[in-house]
């Protein structure tokens, strides 16, 4: 089973919700519907008989509804049921690859009046989606979990795979030894686990009340990032930017989201840097880790040591010379490099 968005409008179907119990009750009848959501003057311009009803939103009242043959038309935001019976005559020229007579008219519909548009099949006991020119089966909450599973499986592989390339990176900081390659790598890291994770969130959203347990463990695994992110592009902005621009990574398409010097260059640095270019990072993300450290001392022992290796081979000494840097602060500083560096802190 492929992995891939779903448009928003599926979440006003999620179980739960009273137009999606009104819709199971019609599949369940083994009866069909046609059901078209909102109102519009283009929508009246090709409706034509019918009643107004006009009364609060109900699943029964769905359900017995569409007994009758004809159209029913709901409310912009699904909570009132202001038509029923109603004949709708889309413009016939308009392209359908349907075949079955709800079906054609569904899409019609859809794609003339701009409105999105449900079907019940009665023989297929399906819910279809109609937006615009696209039709999507709506799956049931069966196939949801496991689509959401599926990608909960994925973002945990790539974020294995992204805490491994940060792992990597700690050492290579340390040691002043960072390129255009492996900065470029995070930033593709991240990306991908982020696009992962957007997809993953239209599935829990889509399950509605059946979600809760999908989007606890999808919190889990990415709740840190944005501020992981924040850091890393703190770190390696360019020199007259104020930030690195991860969000350039968000236009490439997922093949080019493998091309290691595309993404390089989404990521602001000068095309005359070739991926083996040496970069030195400002230390914020490993600081970050340093128990109690306030983001103004952290910017200031910046600012106050040569890269990462000078602040790592710093003393105590050194670094209470930095204005706010008490000795137990010092103290963890150094424990805290140290620990990253896998080695004891010096005397």
């Amino acid at each position: 089973m492929s992995i891939g968005r779903l448009p928003e409008e599926i979440i006003r179907l999620a179980p739960g919700t009273p137009l999606r119990d009104g819709l199971d009750r019609i599949v369940s009848g083994h009866t069909g519907a046609l059901i078209v959501l909102g109102t519009s003057d283009a929508l009246q311009a090709i409706s034509t008989g019918g009643f107004v009803i006009d009364v609060p939103f109900t699943a029964p009242q769905l359900r017995e509804l569409a007994k009758m043959d004809g159209a029913i038309v709901l409310s912009d935001n699904a909570d009132r049921i202001v038509a029923a019976g109603v004949h709708l005559s889309p413009d016939a020229s308009l392209p359908t690859g349907e075949t079955g007579t709800r079906h054609r008219s569904a899409e019609r519909v859809a794609r003339q009046v701009g409105l999105p548009v449900v079907t019940v099949s009665a023989s297929m006991s399906t819910i279809s989606l109609f937006t615009g020119g696209s039709r999507i089966v709506v799956p049931r909450p069966d196939e949801l979990v496991a689509r959401a599973n599926q990608a909960l499986a994925a973002i945990g592989v790539h974020r294995e795979r992204l805490t491994a390339s940060l792992t990597r990176l700690n050492g290579l900081e340390l040691h002043d030894a960072v390129t255009l390659r492996d900065v470029a790598h995070v930033g593709q890291r991240f990306e991908m686990t982020n696009r992962l994770a957007g997809e993953a969130s239209t599935y829990v959203s889509a399950l509605g009340v059946d979600g809760r347990l999908p989007a606890l463990q999808l919190r889990d695994l990415v709740d840190d990032l944005t501020p992981l992110s924040s850091l890393i592009q703190r770190d390696y902005v360019c020199e007259g930017a104020e930030t690195m621009p991860f969000a350039g990574l968000t236009q490439l398409d997922d093949q080019d989201l493998f091309d290691i010097v595309l993404v390089g260059r989404r990521l602001g640095f000068p095309a005359d840097l070739h991926l083996d270019s040496p970069i030195r990072p400002r230390g914020l993300r490993l600081l970050a880790s340093v128990p109690r450290l306030p983001a103004g001392v952290s910017a200031r022992l910046v600012a106050a040591f040569d890269g990462l290796p000078g602040l790592a081979a710093a003393s105590d000494a050194d670094l209470m010379a930095v204005e706010g840097v008490t000795e137990p602060l010092a103290h963890a500083v150094r424990d805290s490099l140290a620990h990253v560096a896998g080695t004891p802190p010096t005397p």
